[in-house]
Parts: C-alpha cells; sequence; structure tokens
C-alpha cells in the first residue's frame, strides 16, 4: 500500500428521506440498510482499506456521531476523527481534511467518499481509484467521477465533458439537478454523466485551489496549522470551525476551477439517496416485491418494498408500490412516487410526537 494515499469518508449527513429509519440521532449511514451484515459506514470503510493504509482514512461527521462511529469502527482511532460542531456543508470539512493531512505529509493524495454510497463491482471501483491516485500524484488536477446516466434522473447532478479518447476527460461545466426535460437532453447528448460527490486529488493541489477560490476560509482554517494533529486540534475546530462559509464543494471550486477533471466510471453506482433507490437494488420476488429485515407474506401485492425488524412477521394484501417501514414503535406506509413527501413528513412528525421520533 502506498503510504501517500488517503481517505476521508464523509459520514455526517442524516438521510432524512429514509425516515423512519433514518433520524438525527442515528442516521442511515450507521444502519444496515441493504440487509448485508453491514452497515452502510462499514462497507465503506472495508472497501478503502483494501487499497489505503487503514490510519490514513479518515472518518469526517458531526461531533454528536462520534460514538457512533468509534463502536462501528473499532479500528479507528479518535485522531482519525474530523469532528464537527456544526453544520457547514462539504468545503468546509474537505479544507480542514487537507490541511490535517498536509502537516503530516504534504505528498498525500486523497480520495473523498460519502458513507453511504452502493457499489456492486468493488473491484473496478478500487481500480478506478487506483488509476485517479496515479493520475493526481503527477499532474496538478480536481478529478471525479462520473456515472453514465441509465435515466434522465432529475435528483442528480450532471456533468458535461470534452470527448476525447482519453480515459480521463477534461470538464465542461456542471449543472445541478435538472428539470425532467433538461435532464432527457442531456442524456440523448451522450457528453454528460451523473456527478457522484466523489472526488480525488492531490493535498498541493486541493490547497492551491482553496487559496485562490476561497480565499477567506483557506485563512480561517489556516490558522489552525500548528494544532492540527496535537492535543489542541479539537479546541480549535469546536472555536472556528462555526465561523465558516455553509457551501459545497462544487460550488465553491469545482465549478470555478480550470484544471477540472473526469473519470466515466461503470463500477454500477446508487446513492442511496431514497427508499425508491435502495428498492431498485434488492432482490424482489416474482411480483417485484423488497423485503429487509421481516418475513413477509403478500397477496395480491406488486412492486412494495417492506422493511422490518428482524424477523417481524408481516402481512400485505392488495398493495402496490408502496414503502412500508416499521422501526420500533413507528411505521411508515407511503406510495413510491410520493416519496419526495417523506422529509416535509418529517416535520409534521416533529410537531405531532416530539425530537425523539425524527
Amino acid at each position: 500500500m502506498n503510504n501517500n494515499y488517503y481517505a476521508i469518508i464523509m459520514a455526517g449527513g442524516v438521510g432524512s428521506r429514509f425516515w423512519p429509519i433514518s433520524t438525527q440521532e442515528f442516521p442511515k449511514q450507521f444502519h444496515d440498510m441493504l440487509g448485508t451484515g453491514n452497515t452502510l459506514i462499514q462497507n465503506t470503510y472495508q472497501r478503502f482499506k483494501s487499497i489505503i493504509p487503514s490510519k490514513n482514512i479518515l472518518i469526517a461527521t458531526n461531533k454528536k456521531y462520534e460514538q457512533l462511529v468509534l463502536n462501528q469502527l473499532p479500528e479507528v482511532s479518535s485522531n482519525q476523527l474530523l469532528l464537527e460542531p456544526a453544520m457547514r456543508n462539504t468545503a468546509p470539512c474537505i479544507l480542514y481534511s487537507a490541511l490535517k493531512i498536509n502537516t503530516e505529509n504534504p505528498d498525500g493524495v486523497m480520495v473523498i467518499a460519502p458513507s453511504d454510497h452502493w457499489i456492486e463491482n468493488e473491484k473496478e471501483f478500487l481500480e478506478n481509484i487506483a488509476t485517479a491516485f496515479n493520475f493526481c500524484s503527477k499532474k496538478e488536477a480536481l478529478l471525479t467521477l462520473g456515472i453514465q446516466p441509465t435515466s434522465p434522473n432529475t435528483g442528480y447532478g450532471y456533468i458535461k465533458y470534452k470527448n476525447s479518447d482519453k480515459d480521463i476527460k477534461t470538464v465542461e461545466k456542471f449543472t445541478e439537478k435538472p428539470n425532467l426535460e433538461t435532464a432527457e437532453q442531456f442524456l440523448k447528448s451522450g457528453d454528460y454523466l451523473w456527478n457522484a460527490g466523489i472526488f480525488i486529488w492531490s493535498v498541493k493541489s486541493i490547497l492551491k485551489a482553496f487559496k485562490t477560490y476561497l480565499p477567506e476560509m483557506f485563512q480561517l482554517f489556516s490558522k489552525g496549522n500548528c494544532f492540527y494533529n496535537t492535543p489542541d486540534e479539537a479546541n480549535f475546530i469546536k472555536n472556528n470551525y462555526a465561523l465558516s462559509q455553509n457551501i459545497s464543494i462544487d460550488f465553491g471550486i469545482m465549478e470555478k476551477a480550470s484544471n477540472v477533471f473526469i473519470m466515466p466510471v461503470n463500477f454500477d453506482w446508487n446513492d442511496l439517496g431514497t427508499w425508491g433507490s435502495l428498492y431498485s437494488k434488492l432482490s424482489k420476488d416474482e411480483n417485484k416485491n423488497a423485503t429487509v429485515g421481516g418475513k413477509v407474506v403478500f397477496r395480491n401485492a406488486h412492486n412494495n418494498i417492506v422493511k422490518t425488524q428482524n424477523n417481524k412477521r408481516v402481512v400485505i394484501q392488495g398493495l402496490n408500490d408502496y414503502i412500508v417501514v416499521e422501526k420500533e414503535d413507528v411505521i411508515l406506509i407511503c406510495p413510491k412516487n410520493k416519496e419526495q413527501d417523506i422529509k416535509e413528513i418529517t416535520n409534521e412528525v416533529q410537531k405531532a410526537f416530539g425530537n425523539k421520533y425524527v
């Protein structure tokens, strides 16, 4: 393994579209959403551990999830945690991680990846990451992975690239979640990819980009250079992190920089952002019903996803295209075509039942 290689696993989100399983106290990345026996963050950590030294895998998460991370990843030390005392999107967290690595190894090359994505072909994924590491070790590049669109999905960002015969292509422009008509046009053009939110670059390249495009943020976090990887790091972050601008790495840097590249990949990816996206990756019976956790008898029922507690017996009669989810003393029954309302539903649940349930 190359000691210059690092991974930053982003694990601070709440995943409110997976309510009631995912809550503010126990988000989806800490659940076994796929029924594999491992949580999403455990799968992500194990994936990177095969090509990156375990001590070089850092976990970026909210301060309140510190114990959850340490419980689920017992190999990880406290020094590998980047604990965010406030929600400030991806750019501040990535700058914090880059500066922390820089104090230890200025020659570091880092991959940033969400903790809750589903990847089918892990071998191909790791080969792509190795190629990306090699590219970014030699070139001042900000690289992202692009997924070949399989449908005009309006829930993803799109990236247009300049056609070439090279495996890694130059990015022409980013487009945030488009409407359906625009997404259909992107698919027809053949030169757009989904933005997977997985980035690779050298520490030197990303720090130069922050200094150029987000200078105030760079200056704020650089004041901590003498504290990173020391007992004083946590106190510095506690006092300064919330002062940072709330902005994503896409808006803050990727859409502005001129040295942005994309690698089209085919390792079969899903961001597991909704119950519908989870349904698409689960095995199903002859009537296209998917089950996680319990034991379900389906009668005249089709295209449903049912997630219950282990060994719970459930009978579904005459239900089609529904999400049925049970967690302890909460049950959600929602049409699949209304799943975008779940985030809004949690606000009503909070008012009706209290913070405990969201």
